[in-house]
């Protein structure tokens, strides 16, 4: 009697558990990719509390931050749709979207996914919990058209910055990942009916399984092996259902399990409303849009909410380059660590700072260069050409202009006391003896005598005798005067050419590799752009020397420079002219648009367009048609990127490369403030007044 009752009980157990219960098969999965660098919208809490950042772009979530702003951990989070039957639309691929801002004043955004073949529409409203680590979705879905459809969840996480090495499992009515110290739970107000993990690329992953069987056939509670999680799960819904959905985030999988939990039970209303309260109070903190700003105000409040939220939260005051991974769907990530823009360079900090400082939050600059001496400067006064939040460095190189700014940035937030001092005065002996050739430029390929690089050397050794001065040590601000002085002097004898074939008068060159700007040496361009007389390769970098005040902007080589760079490297677009980095520039998507992966056709930058604006208001002419152009760029979120379509229906559109870019998004806040300030603010005036009079 005993055996039949527990045949009987193994019976209805064998009913009761999914076919396909754990282990899932396929591990490790397909090799793992990140995502497009293209954002439309990103957001973080205006708290330091919640370490977490999302971005978003195709309809989608894709990419997530934690712990810091350097940690990427998800590839993408979206939506699967299917009647049962004869379709499984992903989400992504088969809507029309739209994105905008829910809120104006807060980095609340709002995607809008229709269904191409009209069948629904998915709304979703985006906030992180400023208490916890947990991105919560508030999303709406409604069937437009025909029968019941039913909804899932497709979740790729790449936790800990790397797509392989994740293992995942069916937890609590939750989806739960982790790998190393990084986990998240992916959790639901309506809680889910169905739900798997398995691994990319495979029988066991919930993509294939719908789209073949057009249900959630294969139920695996656990995906132990490591590799390429992919998670999926089904949402109770009907022909118009509101839910919210949380992904939360912790050092374990219990953790992130009770901060998703805690998000839900705290409720959408309440976090929403701490959420946008937070941002309303910092916009509130600073200076409100300038005059310069009517008619495109929105772009400038989401341009300086954007700086804002590239700090981290961790390291205080390292503002990374850019929430993004250029062209990351087509960079492999398998592998710890993706190299992308999530990292710290010295020449992007300075221009995120001198931005806050011009919208009037000099707290965030003054952490911004406490960071940078804290972190990043070294025992002989250079530093890194660009680091992880913590200091390590990622690429490697040494770019003198980056030893400069910290410098000139310690001058501009009037920092004279001895600490400081003792801080910038090994960069200026740094500077002083090994420069002023650079073994790179700010465009990080070249080295060689650069104007751009010349201007941020002299202006720094100007700043620091001011310093120097200030702090009586009176024989190094003589010295620093004195090689700032000789190197201005000599500013056009190694950089502007009157032998090069471009014009019938001198020039500019991008970079001289000798200081003879005459021989005629080959320059090699990086990214495929081929060797050429250096003597025929511009950029505008020399207008560099007139923002940070070593030359006036009527000087001749400067005008007689702009006539050169206007003909070989200016594209006017339906948003207005914008420029290239210099001729042959190679870093960009190829001839036949596919992403940049070593090798393609430089494309245009916005932030050029700011950069000619701040010289034409330093001549006196206005500068605001360069300051709507820039706007222009934007997309739908607000975002303005790193390049831009040079040819084409998708002219002055952005690229796949890093949108935002948070250079670009400070050089837009930058100008608007200068234009309504009447002159360029972040020249340092003891420089102008030197040499400009």
């Amino acid at each position: 009697m005993r055996r039949c009752l527990l045949l009987a009980v193994l019976l209805i157990a064998s009913f009761a558990t999914p076919a396909y219960a754990a282990p899932a098969p396929g591990a490790p999965g397909i090799a793992s990719a990140w995502t497009s660098g293209a954002k439309e919208g990103l957001g973080t809490s205006a708290t330091t509390t919640s370490k977490l950042w999302y971005t978003l772009g195709q309809g989608i979530v894709n990419e997530i931050y934690y712990p810091q702003a350097d940690t990427p951990d998800v590839q993408d989070l979206q939506y699967m749709v299917s009647d049962g039957t004869s379709f499984t639309d992903e989400e992504k691929v088969a809507t029309t979207h739209q994105v905008s801002l829910a809120d104006p004043d807060s980095l609340t955004y709002q995607q809008v996914n229709t269904a191409k073949n009209g069948r629904y529409r998915i709304t979703k409203t985006y906030v992180t919990d400023p208490a916890r680590a947990t991105l919560l979705i508030r999303t709406r879905f409604q069937v437009l058209t025909g029968g019941a459809l039913k909804l899932f969840t497709l979740y790729n996480p790449s936790l800990g910055n790397s797509g392989m090495g994740d293992t995942g499992a069916t937890a609590n009515g939750q989806l739960q990942a982790s790998d190393g110290n990084v986990a998240s739970a992916l959790a639901s107000s309506t809680g889910f009916t169905a739900l798997s993990s398995g691994y990319s690329g495979t029988s066991s992953d919930g993509w294939q399984d719908l789209t073949q069987h057009r249900a959630l056939t294969n139920q695996y509670t656990s995906a132990d092996a490591p590799g390429n999680l992919v998670q999926t799960a089904q949402i109770p819904v009907g022909t118009d259902t509101t839910f919210t959905l949380a992904l939360g985030f912790g050092t374990s999988r219990a953790e992130a399990s009770s901060t998703a939990t805690a998000s839900l039970n705290s409720g959408w209303s309440a976090v929403s409303a701490s959420y946008q309260t937070g941002w309303h109070t910092y916009l509130n903190s600073v200076a409100a849009p300038p005059s310069s700003t009517t008619g495109i105000t929105q772009q400038y409040k989401t341009a300086v909410m954007t700086i804002k939220a590239h700090e981290d939260k961790t390291y205080r005051g390292a503002f990374v380059a850019s929430l993004s991974i250029p062209w990351g769907d087509a960079q492999n990530a398998d592998s710890c660590c993706a190299a992308g823009y999530h990292a710290v360079w010295a020449r992007d900090l300075y221009q995120m700072a001198t931005a806050e400082i011009a919208v009037g939050d000099s707290a965030a600059a003054n952490r911004a260069l406490d960071y940078l001496f804290n972190v990043q400067l070294r025992p002989d006064g250079s530093y890194p050409q660009n680091t992880r939040l913590d200091g390590t460095p990622v690429f490697g190189s040494l770019q003198m202009d980056e030893v400069s700014f910290p410098i000139i940035l310690a001058w501009q937030l009037g920092r004279r006391d001895a600490a400081t001092y003792a801080k910038i005065k090994p960069s200026a002996e740094f500077v002083s003896h090994r420069g002023p050739s650079t073994p790179q430029e700010r465009w990080e390929e070249a080295g060689g005598f650069s104007p751009s690089t010349l201007a941020a050397e002299i202006a720094a050794l100007v700043c620091a005798a001011d310093l120097a001065t200030a702090n009586n040590d009176p024989g190094a601000a003589s010295y620093y005067l004195q090689v700032a002085d000789s190197w201005r002097a000599q500013v056009d004898n190694w950089t502007y050419t009157t032998t090069g074939s471009l014009a019938s008068h001198g020039y500019y060159e991008r970079i001289d590799d000798n200081g003879n700007p005459n021989d005629g040496h080959t320059l090699g361009i990086a990214n495929g752009g081929g060797n050429w007389d250096e003597r025929t390769v511009v950029d505008m970098g020399f207008l560099d020397l007139v923002r940070l005040g070593v030359k006036r902007a009527d000087d001749p080589h400067i005008t007689d420079s702009l006539k050169v760079v206007d003909a070989k490297i200016r594209v006017t677009t339906p948003a207005g002219d914008i420029w290239y980095r210099y001729n042959h520039d190679g870093y960009g998507e190829t001839a036949d648009g596919r992403p940049y992966t070593g090798v393609g056709i430089g494309r245009l930058w916005p932030v050029l367009t700011g950069e000619r604006g701040e010289y034409a208001l330093a001549t006196g002419a206005l500068g605001t048609g360069y300051l709507r152009t820039m706007a222009a760029t934007a997309n739908a979120g607000g975002q303005i990127p790193e390049q831009v379509w040079d040819r084409g229906t998708t002219i002055g559109t952005g690229t796949g490369s890093a949108t935002p870019l948070a250079w670009a998004q400070a050089q837009f806040v930058r100008l608007a403030v200068s234009l309504s300030t009447g002159k360029n603010v972040e020249t340092p005036s003891v420089v102008a007044k030197r040499y400009q009079g």
